[in-house]
C-alpha cells in the first residue's frame, strides 16, 4: 500500500505501555526471541493514527490530537512533506502551519508518541508526494528516488536541515519519537535502487545516531517486499480490511522471520477523486480487522486508503484533513486522476475533525485490549451556516495580467512548461495570435498527453471551451488573422504515486491549428495568490469588465459573523470549477460540475469577527446567472456528474 499524509496508524506489538523511565534509561527497541517492542525494556504495544499536521490547520492541531488520544491511541504517525518546507532550492520555512517543531512537542505535551515518516518521498496523495517541484527545473531528466546525483545532493541538503530538528525528540533523547521510516513502500517504485536505500540508512544513522529504530513499509507482494526492505532497517507492512490478517502477517514473516508483527497502514477509509463518487467504509468492517489483528498482540497504524492496484490498500488516517491551496497530489491509473480538495477520506475523525460511528467503533475495540484514557471525548467542533452571501464580478482574469504578473510576459517562439518557468503551482497564461484568417471551422489541438492539466481556451477574450489531459484535446474555432488567443493552463497536482512522479505541467507541446504549428508566444506565469494575500482585488479599484459569465474571472464579495468565527462550509450553486479565497487564505479548489465534492470546508480561524469577511473567487469555466454562495453547517460530498460535464 501506499502512504498518505492523513492516516490512522494502529502499531501494536505485544505489551502495554509501561510507565516512563528515567531519561538515561530510556530505550524503544526490537525483541526478536518474545516477537514484539521493547519500550524501556519492556513488552509494548502501539495503537497509532495517522494525522497529517499541512492539512490541519494550526488552531486546531490540540483538538485532533486530544480526540486521538481519548480514542485509545497512545501514538501517532506524521509524515513530514519535503516540499511543504523546502518551497525553493534553500529556501526553508517552518513557521505558522509548518512549524513541525511544535507539532511534535504537542503530541508530547498529550502524551503521545510518535512514529516519524520524513521521507524524503512519502506519497500521500500529496503534490509530488511531498518532492519538490524545483528538482525538475533544477535538472529535467532527474531521476527521482534513486542514486541519481542530482537527486541525492538535493535530499542530503535536505536531511541536513531537517534531521537536526528531529533528533533531540527521538525517545532515546528524552523525546516521544519511538520510530523513524526511511522512504516510504519504495518496493512499490519502479526503480529497486538498493545503493539509493542505502545512502538513506547511511544519512539516517549519521544525523539520528545508532539507537533510534528504523523502519520500512510496503505492501505484502513479493516483488514490493524485495525491492522496498534492506538489512538494518526493520520491514513492516500495510493492508486493509477484508485482508486475511495471517496471510498477510506472513508475507512479514518471509523477510522479518522474528520480531513484532507490524501493520505501519491499516485502511480505515478510502479517498476522493474528481468524477468519482464518494468512498466509505464500513466501521463494522474496519473495527473486526483491527479486532484481528489486535488480539495477533500486532502493532498497527491506522489511516485512509488509496492506492494504484486493482484491488487497492493505500492511504490510512485517523484525520485526514484538507487539501487547502495547491497540495492536492494525483494518481495515475490509465488516466490522469486527480485527488479532491477535501481529505476526509471516511476517516475516524472528519475532515472538521469531529468523531464519527466509526471512531467510537474503533474504541470500542481498543478497549478490549488496553485501558481508555479517564475522560468524555471531546465533542464535535461548532458549526454556522452563515447563509447566502452575493457576489459581484471584479474582472475577467485576462484583463487583470498587469496585477497577476507583474514582472510582464516571458517571449518564447514555442511554450515552456511551468518547471522552465520555474512555476511551481496554480495558473500560467499562454498568449498568441491567430497568423491567417480562419473563416471556416478549424481544429486548435493539441499532441497527446500535452496538455498538463487543463487548459482554458479565449478567443478574443471570448471563452472557447477546455482542453484536459487524458480528455478532450481539441476545439473547433473560427476568427481573423491577428485575433488573439490565450489559453489559461491549470496544474491541478502533481502525481503522488508510481513511476511518474517527473510530473511536468503546462503546455508539454506546441499546439496546431488545422495541424499547422502556432508560434510566437507571450507567457504570464500567474502569481493570483500573492495578489490575494496582498488584499486584491478588495483594495483594488473598481474595474470595468465585461457582463459575461463565461470563461476564467474573479468575484468577489463580503459577509460578516454574528459575532461568532465558527467553522463552515461553503455551496457553489450554479458554479463550475474554480478556487476560493477567504480573507486572503486559499481554500482549496471546487468542482461542482464533476463532483463528488460539493463543498469546501473553512475553518474558524480563517474567519474574521467584527470587520468583513473578504471572498475571492477564481471562476474557470462559467458563473451562475446570480452568483452567490452558501454557508452551511454541514458538508456535501456525495454529487457525481462525472467526466461527460
Amino acid at each position: 500500500a501506499r502512504m498518505g499524509l492523513p492516516a490512522l496508524a494502529l502499531l501494536l506489538a505485544a505489551g502495554l505501555l509501561h510507565t516512563q523511565a528515567s531519561p538515561s534509561a530510556r530505550s524503544f527497541q526490537l525483541d526478536y526471541e518474545r516477537n514484539c517492542f521493547l519500550k524501556d525494556g519492556a513488552p509494548f504495544r502501539y495503537i497509532s493514527g495517522s494525522i497529517h499536521y499541512a492539512r490541519v490547520p494550526r488552531p486546531a492541531w490540540r483538538d485532533r490530537l486530544l480526540k486521538m488520544y481519548m480514542s485509545g491511541l497512545n501514538t501517532v504517525q506524521v509524515y513530514v512533506p519535503w516540499n511543504y518546507h523546502e518551497t525553493l532550492p534553500g529556501v526553508y520555512d517552518f513557521t505558522g502551519n509548518r512549524d513541525v517543531e511544535a507539532f511534535l512537542d504537542l503530541t508530547a505535551e498529550l502524551g503521545l508518541l510518535v512514529i516519524l515518516r520524513p521521507g524524503p518521498y512519502i506519497c500521500a496523495e500529496w503534490e509530488m508526494g511531498g518532492l519538490p517541484a524545483w528538482l525538475l527545473w533544477k535538472q529535467p531528466d532527474i531521476k527521482l528516488r534513486t542514486s541519481n546525483p542530482a537527486y541525492l545532493a538535493a535530499v542530503d541538503s535536505w536531511l541536513h536541515i531537517l534531521l537536526p530538528k528531529i533528533k533531540p525528540r527521538l525517545y532515546q533523547q528524552g523525546g516521544n519519537i519511538i520510530s523513524v521510516q526511511v522512504e516510504n513502500e519504495y518496493g512499490s517504485y519502479y526503480a529497486c535502487d538498493y545503493g539509493y536505500l542505502r545512502h538513506l540508512l547511511g544519512s539516517f544513522r549519521a544525523l539520528l545516531g545508532s539507537e533510534v529504530l528504523l523502519f520500512t513499509t510496503d505492501s505484502t507482494g513479493v516483488e514490493e517486499l524485495r525491492c522496498g526492505t534492506l538489512q538494518g532497517l526493520y520491514a513492516t507492512i500495510d493492508f486493509g480490511p477484508g485482508s486475511n490478517v495471517t496471510e498477510a502477517f506472513g508475507a512479514q514473516r518471509r523477510v522479518e522471520p522474528k520480531g513484532p508483527l507490524v501493520n505501519s497502514e491499516y485502511y480505515t477509509g478510502w479517498l476522493d477523486y474528481w468524477g468519482e463518487a464518494h468512498a466509505s467504509t464500513s466501521a463494522a468492517w474496519v473495527a473486526r480487522g483491527l479486532e484481528d489483528m489486535l488480539q495477533l498482540g500486532a502493532s498497527i497504524n491506522m489511516q485512509v486508503v488509496s492506492w494504484q492496484r486493482a484491488q487497492p490498500p493505500g492511504e490510512y488516517m485517523f484525520h485526514g484533513g484538507t487539501n487547502f491551496a495547491y497540495w492536492s497530489g494525483a494518481d495515475y491509473k490509465d488516466q490522469y486522476k486527480p485527488v479532491t480538495t477535501s481529505y476526509d477520506y471516511d476517516a475516524p475523525l472528519s475532515e472538521a475533525g469531529d468523531p464519527t460511528e466509526k471512531l467510537f467503533a474503533i474504541r470500542t475495540i481498543i478497549s478490549k485490549f488496553q485501558p481508555l484514557p479517564v475522560g468524555p471525548m471531546p465533542p464535535a467542533t461548532p458549526k454556522y451556516a452563515y447563509g447566502r452571501v452575493a457576489l459581484q464580478k471584479y474582472a475577467d482574469l485576462l484583463d487583470v495580467l498587469d496585477m497577476l504578473c507583474p514582472s510582464g510576459p516571458i517571449q518564447s517562439q514555442f511554450p515552456l512548461t511551468f518547471e522552465a518557468l520555474k512555476q511551481v503551482h496554480g495558473f500560467v497564461v499562454y498568449h498568441t495570435q491567430l497568423p491567417w484568417d480562419v473563416p471556416d471551422p478549424a481544429t486548435l489541438g493539441a499532441p497527446p498527453h500535452s496538455i498538463c492539466d487543463r487548459g482554458y481556451v479565449m478567443l478574443q477574450k471570448e471563452y472557447q471551451g477546455t482542453l484536459e489531459r487524458d480528455g478532450q484535446t481539441t476545439l473547433q474555432v473560427t476568427g481573423r488573422a491577428e485575433d488573439t488567443l490565450d489559453i489559461l493552463l491549470e496544474n491541478m497536482g502533481r502525481i503522488s504515486f508510481g513511476a511518474n512522479t517527473s510530473d511536468f505541467k503546462g503546455l508539454l507541446g506546441n499546439l496546431s491549428l488545422n495541424s499547422r504549428p502556432l508560434s510566437n508566444w507571450l507567457i504570464y506565469p500567474l502569481a493570483i495568490d500573492t495578489a490575494v494575500q496582498q488584499g486584491w482585488p478588495h483594495t483594488a479599484l473598481p474595474k470595468s469588465s465585461s457582463g459575461g459569465r463565461m470563461g476564467p474571472a474573479f468575484y468577489t464579495g463580503t459577509f460578516d459573523t454574528p459575532g461568532i468565527a465558527w467553522d463552515t462550509f461553503v455551496k457553489f450553486p450554479g458554479w463550475s470549477k474554480g478556487l476560493l479565497w477567504i480573507n486572503g487564505f486559499n481554500l482549496g479548489r471546487y468542482w461542482t460540475r464533476r463532483g463528488p465534492q460539493q463543498t469546501l470546508f473553512v475553518p474558524g480561524s480563517v474567519l474574521h469577527v467584527g470587520h468583513p469577511n473578504n471572498i475571492t473567487v477564481l471562476e474557470l469555466e462559467g458563473a451562475p446567472l446570480t452568483p452567490v454562495l452558501l454557508f452551511l453547517d454541514k458538508p456535501l460530498y456525495n454529487r457525481t456528474l462525472g467526466y461527460s460535464t
